[in-house]
């Protein structure tokens, strides 16, 4: 069985390949779906705002012999609280309870109530109120940044790559894992928390790091695209995503690993509501920008480019060069030929010794 190494040599000398790019119809309309999946998650079951977004009161019980809820439940009913109370175990002896927003009585009462059901004293019954204008002003910071983020990313991406196409696929690119994660987080239920806030827009900056070193790659491969007839910039590029695929599968996991740790530990060991929030958001993101940066990137940028005349023009000139060629019975194997460190690799025709670096020769003594 041949190594990971050697399936990443292949891939990236052209040895194996496979053709991403050619089936970008196939990864659109599954992102397109996914994206009308995750709208009709938010429109239908809503994202779950924790009480900083929609304010409310809160209370911390610190030292408690049972993490039941009931007895809670029982305490807000007789203080005449009607919303649905949120209860979370947070550690092994602590619960915090997260109701509607309460009147200076009603708290006094709930914990008052709660120290009782519980048998602690009072001051192990902690109470916080958070009023609906902090968390409105949270959303609007969360949005404002959102947005500059994205404006500045696109002005750097087309000053850095000198192209808008570059910028716009992976600004695109960042809006399809934006939404798919938000969908996928609305549909398992977690709270949506300034820690959550945080999650997103991490991995945004991790979407287009990855993003980036793809287009790299594709910068490299087309830079003398117009001056040779054997390549199109469609099989340029897929040869790029072929070369930092391993690259991409390894960072994605070196990432996600510790990530899942750490979700495992908030949710299941510590009940620690922050450490949860957080990396439910990134697990779910680093996972849809590692796919997305393969599958929805580059593919677009192909059929933006593809859409210029040059482009368009260049690619009919390599596909009757080809034809020609095969009809003289000459190399037909560079389908998917691409220049590379300045050689012509083609996959499934390795090259052997000239597609990899020149060692200088020791002097011998």
């Amino acid at each position: 069985m041949a190594s990971f190494a050697q399936f990443g040599n292949e891939l990236y000398t052209g040895a194996r390949s496979y053709n991403i790019v050619g089936r970008r119809k196939l990864w659109f309309t599954i992102a397109i779906t996914g994206m009308l999946l995750s709208f009709l998650v938010l429109g239908t079951k809503g994202i779950n705002p924790g009480i900083e977004f929609r304010g409310g009161s809160e209370f911390t019980l610190t030292n408690v012999t049972s993490n039941s809820g009931d007895p809670a439940r029982a305490v807000l009913a007789e203080a005449g609280v009607t919303e649905a109370a949120r209860i979370t175990t947070v550690g092994t002896d602590s619960l915090r309870i997260q109701t509607e927003e309460l009147t200076a009585d009603q708290i006094a009462t709930v914990r008052q109530g709660l120290a009782d059901a519980y048998d602690l004293d009072l001051t192990g019954v902690t109470s916080t109120f958070i009023g609906p204008t902090w968390g409105a002003d949270v959303t609007s910071k969360a949005i404002q940044g959102l947005v500059i983020f994205l404006i500045l990313v696109s002005v750097v991406m087309a000053a850095y790559f000198r192209t808008w196409k570059m910028s716009a696929s992976a600004v695109l690119a960042l809006v399809h894992d934006l939404v798919i994660t938000v969908g996928l987080y609305a549909l398992v239920g977690f709270e949506m928390t300034p820690a959550s806030v945080i999650g997103f827009l991490t991995i945004l900056g991790y979407s287009l790091y990855d993003t980036v070193v793809v287009f790299d790659k594709v910068r490299e491969n087309t830079a003398r695209l117009l001056d040779q007839d054997r390549v199109t910039y469609e099989e340029a590029a897929n040869l790029a995503l072929n070369q930092t695929l391993v690259r991409s599968i390894n960072t994605s996991i070196v990432g996600i690993l510790p990530v899942a740790s750490i979700l495992f530990v908030g949710t299941l060991l510590l009940g620690a509501g922050t450490l949860r929030d957080i990396a439910l958001a990134l697990f779910i993101g680093m996972i849809i920008s590692t796919i997305s940066s393969i599958f929805i990137a580059t593919p677009l940028l192909v059929w933006l480019r593809n859409r210029e005349d040059k482009v368009g023009n260049h690619t009919a000139r390599v596909l009757r060069a080809r034809a020609q060629r095969m009809e003289r019975g000459e190399a037909t194997g560079d389908a998917m030929a691409a220049t590379v460190l300045g050689t012509t690799v083609i996959p499934g025709g390795h090259l052997g010794q000239t597609a990899q670096p020149k060692r200088k020769k020791r002097e011998q003594r």
